[in-house]
């Protein structure tokens, strides 16, 4: 899941670039990285780490240029290594290319198999490489059109932004399962994942990019493309229950009222006498709230956050995620002690994370201790973006939900249903794709695979 973001004609481009970065950081810490070009060379700087640590004015005076994009990358597809890190930048036969992805190509390891035998050489393990070696194959005489040519090679989900030394440009697949959108500066353009990054720097938020709309910004202006056949969008639900920031709109709605919706909905489905309402920080505050003026049970902060620590979500070794949890938060003692307390989650994926926050709560005293899940059960696994595990390592693919009540230790748990987070939505317009939740993947897996098989294929198994 992870954040693109890209400027076009603007004297700072790269320092602007660094701002958006810093604004979608929350989308991905494994590694960062910016392309920036002055009409004539192109140069890339990236670094495993956060945007702040990477990113300085020492190295964005080697940036020089009035377009560049950037990249914060959470891995789901190859692996956390600086090879990894985006943008991708080549020098080919066309030109300087960098190309920053947010998705994952779900057949991308049967055509790199195929480009290999072939004699292609790949410096990772990232499926954007695909794309590039695809477009350095076709004969094509424009960027965007060896871009669709490559793009109709491949499946699964992507938002992207490629820049040349002339042209900047974006692309949504046909599903719209990622988010990306347009903003306007001046006489430049901006491009990111989610427009809270365009408050940052001072753009105007003009539109999304539509699915499979690929937009290009050059010194014409904007000109669009649809080149692919329409398709039912599939917006990922997961952006709204846990991956955007509140202050973002996107798929038309504005991420702090849809959480709040669910919230809702999901008090409505399973309000217990308490004396407050506490979330788990930061995306189950949205949830809380609404809870709370659902019920009129009071709100209140009953666990604190330290900001200073990434999201253990995001981590991708199984160890810091467990320890992390530790680092993150700890209970207000004189709140939660000898209280009822609801404690609001925006999920549950193997609940070792509930599960330890629940036991320091009954540590610092608290009387009840009631969970609620204001997303459905967490079943299947995703292979559009997100790093969710197997079925096999998923606890309510594989336990009744008092099973799981049990295992974290809490005195009930519900989690809102599927019915009612579509309600939430707005059923009659209901446009995403819940495939974690409901197992209906929207496309079709390469080669007919079955979903045991797809597991393997994701993981690179054979």
């Amino acid at each position: 899941m992870c954040g693109i973001f890209g400027i076009y004609n603007h004297r700072d481009a790269a320092n602007l670039t660094y701002l958006g970065l810093h604004a979608l950081q929350h989308r991905g810490q494994e590694s960062a990285g910016i392309s920036c070009t002055d009409g004539e060379i192109m140069r890339t700087h990236r670094e495993m780490g956060l945007v702040s640590d990477i990113f300085d004015a020492r190295v964005l005076s080697q940036l020089p240029g009035r377009s560049a994009i950037g990249h914060v990358r959470y891995s789901t597809a190859g692996s956390s290594t600086i090879g990894n890190a985006q943008p991708l930048m080549v020098e080919y036969s066309r030109g300087y290319l960098a190309m920053a992805h947010n998705g994952n190509l779900t057949n991308a390891k049967i055509v790199k198999d195929e480009l290999q035998n072939y004699g292609s050489i790949f410096q990772s393990s990232s499926d954007t490489e695909v794309l590039i070696h695809l477009m350095a194959l076709a004969h094509e005489d424009s960027t965007v059109k060896r871009l669709i040519s490559a793009l109709r090679r491949m499946e699964g989900s992507y938002s992207i932004v490629a820049l040349t030394n002339h042209e900047l440009v974006a692309v949504r697949d046909p599903h719209g399962f990622r988010p990306l959108c347009l903003g306007k500066m001046r006489d430049g353009y901006a491009i990111s994942s989610e427009n809270c990054a365009f408050d940052l720097i001072g753009a105007r938020y003009v539109r999304e990019i539509e699915p499979g709309e690929i937009l290009v910004v050059d010194q014409n202006g904007l000109t669009s493309y649809k080149p692919f056949k329409e398709t039912t969008h599939h917006h990922c639900i997961f952006e709204f229950i846990y991956f955007a920031r509140p202050d973002s709109h996107m798929f038309g709605k504005t991420v702090y009222s849809v959480r709040k919706a669910l919230g809702r909905q999901l008090a409505r489905e399973s309000a217990v006498e308490a004396d407050m309402v506490i979330p788990i920080p930061d995306s189950g505050i949205s949830a809380a709230i609404g809870y709370s003026q659902q019920t009129g049970v009071p709100f209140e902060m009953g666990l604190i956050r330290n900001h200073y620590v990434g999201r253990t979500f995001i981590e991708p070794r199984d160890s810091i995620r467990h320890f992390g949890v530790k680092l993150k938060l700890n209970a207000l003692r004189d709140i939660v002690k000898g209280k009822r307390i609801v404690v609001i989650d925006d999920s549950i994926v193997r609940a070792t994370t509930g599960r330890k926050i629940i036991k320091m709560l009954r540590q610092y005293g608290a009387k009840e201790i009631h969970f609620r899940v204001s997303s459905p059960a967490t079943m299947y696994p995703c292979f559009y973006g997100i790093d969710t595990p197997s079925r096999s390592q998923l606890i309510a693919a594989s336990h009744t939900l008092e099973e799981i009540n049990r295992y974290m230790g809490s005195d009930s748990l519900h989690y809102l249903t599927i019915e009612s987070m579509r309600k939430a939505l707005g059923k009659g317009d209901y446009t995403y794709c819940d495939a974690c939740f409901s197992g209906s993947y929207p496309s079709r897996f390469p080669w007919g695979m079955e979903l045991e098989q797809m597991e393997l294929f994701a993981k690179g198994e054979k």
